[in-house]
């Protein structure tokens, strides 16, 4: 298994619809100035974050159940501009669309700007085949409230490429978090 540079990327996305909308470059300038790179890194691709947020709130008291979670234990937001509270956590997404193929697979890690800022971005892997667009999870892990600016780059992710490929994929088990839209909450 090898990690795939920016060539492999850019005619991935191209030639198979890998990533859309696809950034062939970075991008470091927006119409306001100065963003928070996106697009082809060397060896990797910086996703954006769309303008959609979750951003969890203890208003119902509800306790966080992976196997029956409570929808009210968010708010919703729609901005340029999230805020986390302190030592809180939010959901959101990628603008990009994401269609892995049989012998890839994609690992995310978020970017340093937001990392020296104690923000951690949190993905699972991008297993072979699945496709949609990537629920990020954000954890302000300070005591002081947090931005998360959607538009711009947030977390890179890593491709590698296996020289066969797997027995069964993502899509052939039917995972249930294929060719999700959106923010997608826990499913059990």
């Amino acid at each position: 298994m090898s990690v795939k540079s920016d060539k492999w990327i850019r005619r991935m996305a191209i030639e198979h619809g890998m990533i859309e909308p696809f950034q062939s470059g970075q991008v470091r300038e927006g119409e306001n100035g100065r963003v928070i790179s996106y697009g082809t890194s060397s060896y990797g691709y910086d996703v954006r974050c769309a303008d959609e947020f979750k951003v969890f709130t203890n208003i119902n008291s509800a306790t966080v159940d992976p196997k029956a979670f409570d929808e009210s234990s968010f708010v919703d937001v729609k901005s340029d501009v999230c805020v986390i509270p302190p030592n809180s956590f939010a959901l959101a997404r990628t603008v990009e669309y994401f269609r892995i193929p049989r012998s890839v697979l994609s690992i995310c890690l978020g970017k340093s700007t937001y990392a020296r800022c104690g923000i951690i971005v949190n993905v699972t892997p991008l297993e072979p085949e699945w496709e949609g667009h990537v629920t990020l999870e954000f954890s302000n892990t300070t005591s002081l409230p947090a931005k998360i600016y959607a538009n711009e780059g947030v977390a890179q992710m890593l491709f590698f490429e296996s020289d066969e490929e797997c027995e069964v994929s993502y899509k052939d088990r039917g995972g249930k978090y294929m060719m999700q839209q959106g923010v997608t909450l826990p499913k059990a």
